[in-house]
């Protein structure tokens, strides 16, 4: 049976396929009768689906995280596709190709992740010389973060995500920071390389992105410092100024406290690490939003609750991800 995608289904149509269960809960409709709301996916979107008939029968034969089969029709409410479920059954891993359920980077990782090691090297203070090399050693550290995704929702959610993120931010340290006086550019590089590496303990990225307990518990923040604080213990004579600035910028890129920072900026090179990171999850989300609905009718998008506003749709987005510099071609 060939896959049929999110992306490519339509209202009236009739669709046999198979999605992952991302959430699943039983309820019941205003007249008291139990009905199953579920939150499907795959690679290219998510869409919602109910079980409006024998909801109690079909509850039992799949949980949140399984492949399911369904036949269903594509409705529409409130403006919105949804399946119409009238049969399903639950499928094995070994029945279905992952590759369709979660997203890649358009990018070629290997690329990247050479990219960043190559713009590693024009760090020139010895010990964040070391600090880097101490990561870029850790065969089991280099594993995670070509593969992590850099969020849940919002900004680069996709296998490689993190590394693309990661990409651009250090590549936007090299085009901002010789502009401003005063500014450490191997402070800068280094924190850009690593200001977001406790995300591969922060989130799983099996059959779906989710949470770690450590990840909900501590935060990708906190993590990203215990990471780098323990590579540094290990670096005999790592000075104790340059460790303190290190993780003051690691600490306070999100910028805000309403936004998950425990710290505000109160360096030039925190600051100018909050705003480029904020730039490039920013530009990202709404690429990611435009993309999403190009082939739907109106210039505008939907609203996005997290931006809080719509967004005008140019007349062409073409892949707005494809860049010549790291395009991935080998895939």
């Amino acid at each position: 049976m060939e896959k049929v995608f999110v992306n490519q289904l339509k209202k009236g149509h009739a669709v046999e396929s198979v999605f992952l269960v991302k959430e699943k809960s039983l309820t019941r409709t205003k007249t008291g009768n139990p009905y199953l709301s579920l939150h499907l996916a795959d690679r290219t979107g998510e869409l919602e689906g109910r079980i409006w008939e024998n909801a109690l029968d079909f509850d039992t034969l799949f949980a949140k995280d399984d492949f399911i089969k369904v036949r269903a029709e594509v409705d529409e409410f409130q403006g919105t596709l949804q399946l119409r479920i009238l049969k399903l059954k639950k499928c094995e891993e070994s029945e279905v190709l992952l590759d369709d359920f979660l997203s890649k980077t358009p990018f070629n990782i290997e690329k990247m992740f050479s990219e960043i090691k190559n713009i590693a090297s024009r760090v020139r203070q010895p010990y964040l010389q070391k600090l880097l090399e101490a990561f870029f050693t850790d065969e089991d550290f280099i594993r995670k973060f070509k593969m992590a995704p850099a969020a849940k929702g919002v900004h680069h959610v996709y296998i490689g995500g993190l590394l693309e993120h990661t990409l651009s931010v250090v590549q936007l340290t090299l085009l901002i920071g010789p502009r401003y006086k005063g500014i450490n550019q191997d402070l800068l590089i280094t924190s850009g390389i690593l200001h977001d590496i406790g995300k591969v303990a922060e989130l799983t990225f099996g059959r779906a992105f989710d949470y770690t307990d450590s990840g909900r518990l501590l935060g990708h923040i906190i993590l990203t410092v215990e990471m780098v604080d323990e590579k540094i213990r290990a670096l005999q004579g790592f000075p104790e100024t340059l460790a303190l600035s290190l993780k003051h910028n690691l600490l306070s890129h999100h910028g805000e406290y309403a936004f998950g920072s425990p710290k505000l900026p109160m360096t030039l090179e925190a600051l100018l690490l909050h705003h480029l990171d904020d730039l490039d999850a920013k530009v990202n989300g709404f690429l990611a939003w435009i993309e999403k609905e190009k082939g739907a009718p109106s210039r505008w998008t939907s609203y996005h609750k997290l931006f809080d506003r719509f967004i005008f749709k140019p007349e062409d987005t073409g892949n707005p991800f494809a860049t010549e510099r790291t395009e991935d071609t080998e895939k």
